[in-house]
């Protein structure tokens, strides 16, 4: 998951140079918007959301955060959880939109309302692009 998480650091890093960079020099006029950065700092780092549990509301372990992706044309952040195995063994890779899942009230992971180890097994599977 190390790995992940640099690479995820360093193409986020290269889009926030690139893209910008891209576009003035295509002339067209960038508007940069200030951010409330208290309100930046009470946010979860990606450090503290891969890796997390995910439960179901009988606060059953369903699953673990395995990857964000950031979809490129719409910008909607994916969270791909691993299901099912045993140690990462055997299981299996899904992606849900990550605006479905709610912190644990007691900073315990995650919460996805309705869900269980069988209806997340039951979604498609996700693999990477290689």
């Amino acid at each position: 998951m190390t790995n992940k998480f640099l690479m995820a650091t360093i193409l986020i890093g290269f889009m926030a140079i690139a893209v910008p960079t891209l576009a003035k020099a295509q002339g067209v006029p960038q508007t940069i918007t200030a951010v409330e950065v208290k309100v930046v700092a009470t946010g979860y780092r990606t450090s503290q959301i891969v890796g997390s549990t995910v439960m179901n509301d009988a606060k059953e372990s369903i699953g673990k955060i395995d990857d964000l992706i950031i979809a490129q044309d719409k910008h909607i952040v994916f969270a791909v959880v691993s299901v099912g195995g045993f140690l990462g063994a055997g299981s299996k890779l899904v992606a849900i939109q990550y605006d479905q899942l709610r912190p644990h009230p007691d900073n315990q992971g995650f919460v996805l309302t309705g869900a269980t180890k069988d209806s997340l097994k039951a979604l498609p599977e996700f693999s990477y692009n290689k």
